[in-house]
């Protein structure tokens, strides 16, 4: 039964990929959370080369997003995808993603930050995501 399901699954997938995450240890172990909550992951690929560069800059820069306890977690790849970073923040609806994330600007030090990372990234991506009832993460 299993390996019939293995099939038909097979024949509706057109991608999948799996990476190996570290945790940067400058960010907070991700917690279980009250929600209801919404959780962007913002995932980034940094030019080969910079990951210690962007590890420095952003171990200063979480100080900048931790008021509101919207740092969930942050990673980096081992395996797979190389020189991947992701993000983990949470929110308790899309108005206070977009609150939180333009107070940052007006605190001193956010600018340069930013400034100095920027180039570092080849991509990034943004997806919104909402919990299943299971997660711990409401």
């Amino acid at each position: 039964e299993f390996t019939e399901f293995r099939k038909e699954r097979g024949n509706m997938l057109l991608s999948r990929k799996n990476q190996l995450l570290l945790e940067f240890s400058f960010w907070n172990e991700p917690v279980p959370r009250e929600g209801p909550n919404i959780y962007e992951l913002r995932s980034y690929q940094l030019r080969p080369g910079t990951m210690i560069e962007w590890g420095n800059y952003w171990a200063r820069a979480i100080r900048f997003r931790q008021d509101n306890n919207e740092a969930v977690g942050g990673f980096f790849s081992q395996i797979g995808q190389l020189y991947m970073v992701h993000h983990l923040w949470a929110y308790k609806d899309l108005q206070t993603r977009e609150d939180i994330r333009n107070a940052a600007w007006n605190k001193p030090g956010w600018d340069e930050l930013v400034y100095y990372t920027v180039p570092l990234i080849q991509e990034m991506e943004s997806r919104i995501m909402i919990p299943l009832k299971i997660s711990p993460l409401q």
